[in-house]
């Protein structure tokens, strides 16, 4: 088990949201929900006020804490995806029910969370030594919501 782990709160959708995210990962789990006791403030009584979840193997913790604190962009998830059918998966279950896709492999899911759906292709073309086919793939990128591997080694070939 990691020493650290992340910490997401939400506004009442922990447990769909956990739900979501353990149907998408391989090896994924819901460990343990906590419900809100009674005589909690706003009343929350009998509700869920946590899940931990694991995916692939990282644990997770979702509050639902309320409208106070909002995900941004500042935070976000980076998953390394093996090929173009996984790096589709991902992004299409990520943005299902009202996700949004960003720019650059970017995306929010329903919930506000913010995803990067990178195929390991992505870094291995952007770091060629030849600063031409390097170049030639980032601009391509940059033109990208969703990354297309096949479009990346178009730019590579140039």
């Amino acid at each position: 088990m990691h020493k650290i782990h992340p910490f997401l709160w939400f506004d009442g959708q922990a447990h769909e949201a956990a739900e979501l995210y353990v149907s998408l990962f391989p090896n994924s789990k819901i460990v343990s929900t906590t419900r809100y006791p009674p005589g909690s403030p706003g009343g929350m009584d009998g509700q869920v006020m946590t899940v931990e979840f694991e995916l692939d193997g990282q644990r997770f913790t979702a509050l639902n804490g309320g409208p106070h604190f909002k995900f941004n962009e500042a935070v976000s998830f980076v998953i390394d995806c093996e090929d173009q059918a996984e790096v589709d998966r991902y992004w299409d279950g990520l943005i299902a029910g009202g996700g949004a896709p960003s720019q650059c492999a970017w995306l929010k899911d329903r919930f506000g969370v913010s995803w990067q759906v990178v195929p390991k292709a992505l870094p291995r073309l952007m770091s060629d030594p030849d600063p031409a086919k390097a170049g030639r793939v980032v601009q391509a990128m940059l033109k990208m919501s969703k990354i297309i591997v096949a479009d990346l080694e178009a730019a590579h070939a140039g």
